[in-house]
This record gives C-alpha cells, structure tokens and sequence, in this order.
C-alpha cells in the first residue's frame, strides 16, 4: 500500500479513536460526541493525507515521526483555539494530546510499512 494511502486510512482510523477519547478525558462532552467524533475523523484524515505525502519525499524515521507529530499538533491547536473561545473551558491537554499521538502514529507507520507509489519501482527505466 502507497504511504499516503497507508496515512489516509491509519489517519481516518485513529481519528475516529482521538473522538472516542474525548469520552474519557472531558466526559461532560458526552452529548456531543458524534460531532466531535466526525470532526476528529476529518481532522485524522487530512493529517493522514498530509503525512503521507511528506513520507513519500522523505525516507527518514526521525523526520517522519517528527513531522508527523507536528502536523497532529498543528491541526489539533486550532480545534482547541476554538472550542476554548467558544465553551470559556481549556480542553488543550485533551484535544492536543490526541492529535500529536495520532500525528506521531501515523508519521511512524507511514516510514515503517508503506509502500512506494504504484509503478514507482522502474523509474528512469528506458524501454527498447
């Protein structure tokens, strides 16, 4: 499977556990949590994608893993920005931590297990 389709899925997946974590970190936030869930999912998503076509350019573990937690906490801050400004309550620790966990995940698995793109292997090759 190519990295960025590896962190598309991986991402997706740990997204929709980032919004179930909410659950046990902030339980008050229980009624809300299909959105919260869809959004995080979303979030997950696009950071996979993101990750993915780092990964691609960039055959380095300590690089992957390294962007890979920053794009989770670059995308996971402007969530906590917003809820705190909307709710007056922080949720910073329980929204950024997720996302820099998913981000470390996915940068890690993308360098370990991902495959090049398709028909990438014979580049360069001339035929005839």
């Amino acid at each position: 499977m190519s990295k960025t389709m590896l962190g598309i899925l991986l991402g997706g997946v740990l997204g929709i556990l980032d919004g179930l974590s909410a659950l046990l970190s902030a339980p008050e936030t229980a009624p809300q949590i299909g959105g919260i869930v869809v959004g995080s999912t979303f979030k997950g998503l696009i950071a996979g994608l993101l990750i993915g076509l780092v990964a691609r350019r960039v055959r380095s573990m300590p690089i992957g893993i390294l962007v890979g937690t920053a794009i989770g906490l670059a995308l996971a801050l402007p969530i906590a920005m917003m809820n705190s400004a909307a709710s007056g309550k922080n949720y910073y620790w329980q929204i950024m931590l997720p996302g820099a966990i998913l981000g470390l995940i996915v940068g890690f698995a993308t360098q370990r297990y991902g495959g090049g793109a398709a028909g990438a292997t014979n580049r360069g090759a001339q035929i005839g």
